[in-house]
């Protein structure tokens, strides 16, 4: 055999290395189902083709189902894990989750700062689970200090108009626009707000999924509603579109590829446990069906996935 007659020093010169993927870091909590939170950012980050680091926030315990509780972590913990990594690593984006507690979106929100040309997108699940006295210091802190930094707030339309409206008396739910508005008040520039419900067409119900401005509405995806629940929807496509970002993705384009992720992955779904339905982030990597098995349906997802009451679409659950 002949030897390679380049110097091993030239092989391993940093210089001569492909650049490295875009890097993302995620502010979320730990998840043990692997359908949100962390396991549902570094999957889908993943398969975008970025890289993820992940910053745990605090340790939620839930099962497919529901939630039941969580812990804190100390957010000087919060802070050390961030800095650690942002001294190593360059980074292109931002993804902001579930943040456990007021301290901490405080703790978050210093380090965002620091970083003020990197793209955020910020993730608002529903919180209904958390006691009240949680909730309202959470959200207030995310409200004042998340969404100034922001570029991004993703959402379920009834989760924003809660934290974005809640005085909203009209017999109308507000439009996107409107909640486009009432964030951009507090410095975000944009809102993706999933599940507006449509009016109904015959036996089918439809829902659609807004970027909007201040100025008005800019793309979207309308979906016909089932009634499969899927639990993870969120973190998958705030995380997509951030990564989609990350790597230099015109907003509109990056959006309409990321809601079409979370579609395929909607559509790849498979229920581990005896709850919801999770999302198959790597759908693209399942082996072929073999001959003369079933194609599956076209059936459309239904990214209203914050509210038990929009949640839903058949998938192909293996």
């Amino acid at each position: 055999m002949t030897p390679d007659p380049t110097p091993a020093t030239e092989l391993q010169d940093p210089a001569q290395e492909p650049p490295p993927p875009a890097c993302v870091i995620s502010f979320n909590a730990s998840d043990p189902s692997g359908a949100g939170g962390l396991a549902g950012d570094v999957s889908t980050i993943a398969a975008m083709g970025a890289h993820a680091l992940p910053v745990v926030t605090s340790i939620v315990m839930r099962d497919t189902a529901e939630v039941f509780d969580h812990h804190e972590i100390d957010d000087d913990a919060v802070v050390e894990q961030a800095r650690t990594i942002l001294e190593d690593v360059t980074i292109s984006g931002w993804k902001v989750g579930f943040l456990g507690n007021a301290e901490t979106v405080s703790a978050v929100a210093e380090v965002l700062s620091d970083y003020a040309d990197v793209p955020l997108v910020a993730y608002l699940p529903s919180l209904s689970w958390l006691d009240e006295e949680q909730l309202q210091p959470y959200l207030d802190a995310f409200r004042e200090l998340i969404l100034p930094a922001t570029e991004v707030l993703v959402g379920s339309h009834k989760t924003l108009q809660d934290f974005l409206l809640p005085d909203w008396d009209s017999e109308r739910p507000p439009s996107a626009r409107e909640l486009a508005v009432a964030a951009g008040e507090h410095g975000t520039r944009y809102v993706l707000v999933t599940g507006v419900m449509l009016a109904s067409k015959g036996h089918e119900q439809y829902i659609d999924n807004v970027l909007a401005s201040p100025q008005g509405a800019l793309t979207g995806e309308k979906f016909e509603r089932f009634d499969t629940a899927f639990v993870g929807a969120g973190d998958t496509l705030s995380a997509a579109l951030a990564a989609l970002l990350a790597a230099g993705s015109e907003l509109q384009a990056a959006v309409g590829e990321a809601l079409s992720f979370l579609d395929q992955s909607l559509d790849a779904g498979f229920r581990p446990g005896m709850g919801n339905v999770v999302p198959d982030r790597f759908f693209w990597a399942l082996p072929p069906a073999e001959d003369g098995e079933p194609e599956p349906g076209p059936d459309e997802p239904d990214p209203g996935f914050d509210d038990p009451k929009t949640q839903g679409a058949p998938r192909r659950v293996h």
